[in-house]
Formats: structure tokens, C-alpha cells, sequence
């Protein structure tokens, strides 16, 4: 089994990461997890620009290193091993996080119910409403 879980860094995304991890740990599943980029581009002399991508990235590694280290906590607690796979996805997120679960086959994708971006989900609809809406496996959302 795989178990997809994505974070953007926050408290509820670690949260997510307790347990889905916990969830792979009792089902002896592969845990991936996902941290979406969404760096604003601009266009400059015609050609599509990235500012701040290699802060991005490193950041985006930063949020995932520290997932795994929250997912080892978890194992080490259950006196288990969990396999612990990380991704950096591009794009929007609720778009690359279902796009992903189908590319990697996964068995199931955990979401926090609201992450960072708080105020400008509140307008625009939630990433994990959006991925309920999107998924075709099912969706645990954390509050």
C-alpha cells in the first residue's frame, strides 16, 4: 500500500503527517510525502521567469525534511519502521497532489484541513476541499 500525505509546512500540515504516518505504520504501507511549489512566475522579454525558484526549492526541501523527521518520530514511538519517500510537486496544489496520487498509485492521500494559506483559501475554496473534489481514492482531511 502507498499512503499519500501532503504538507505545506504548517502546524495542521505536521498534524497530517502524525497520522497518515501513523496510518502506514498499522497498515505496513510506503508513506509519500508531497510538498506542492507554487512559485509566482513572471514574464520577462517573452520568456516565462521563476523568481525565487532555488529559494522555493530549498525551502520546499526544508518542509519535507522536516515531515520526514515528524513521520520517524512517529515510527520510533511505535516501535516500528515506516518506509518514507519524499516528493516536491509543482503547480497548483490541489491539481498536483490528485495528478500525483494517480502517477504513484497511491492507496489513499491525507490533507490538513487548512494550512498557510488560511485567509486566501477562506475566498477562493480549501486545497483539501479541492482534493476531495479531484481524487478518485480516498481523502482523509485533519483538522
Amino acid at each position: 500500500m502507498r499512503y499519500l500525505v501532503a504538507t505545506d509546512g504548517s502546524t495542521l500540515g505536521d498534524e497530517a503527517v502524525r497520522y497518515a504516518a501513523r496510518q502506514a505504520a498499522a497498515f505496513d504501507a510506503t508513506l509519500v510525502v508531497a510538498h506542492v511549489l507554487t512559485p509566482d512566475s513572471e514574464l520577462i522579454d517573452g520568456t516565462l521567469v521563476l523568481p525565487g525558484e532555488e529559494a522555493a526549492v530549498e525551502e520546499g526541501e526544508r518542509v519535507l525534511e522536516n515531515a520526514r523527521s515528524v513521520a520517524n518520530d512517529v515510527a520510533d514511538e511505535a516501535a516500528t519502521e515506516i518506509d518514507v519517500e519524499t516528493q516536491l510537486l509543482t503547480g497548483r496544489p490541489a491539481d498536483a497532489i490528485t495528478e500525483f496520487a494517480g502517477e504513484s498509485d497511491a492507496d489513499a492521500i491525507f490533507v490538513g484541513h487548512r494550512g498557510l494559506s488560511e485567509e486566501r483559501e477562506q475566498v477562493v475554496g480549501s486545497v483539501a476541499k479541492s482534493v476531495v473534489d479531484k481524487a478518485v481514492v480516498p481523502v482523509t482531511v485533519i483538522r
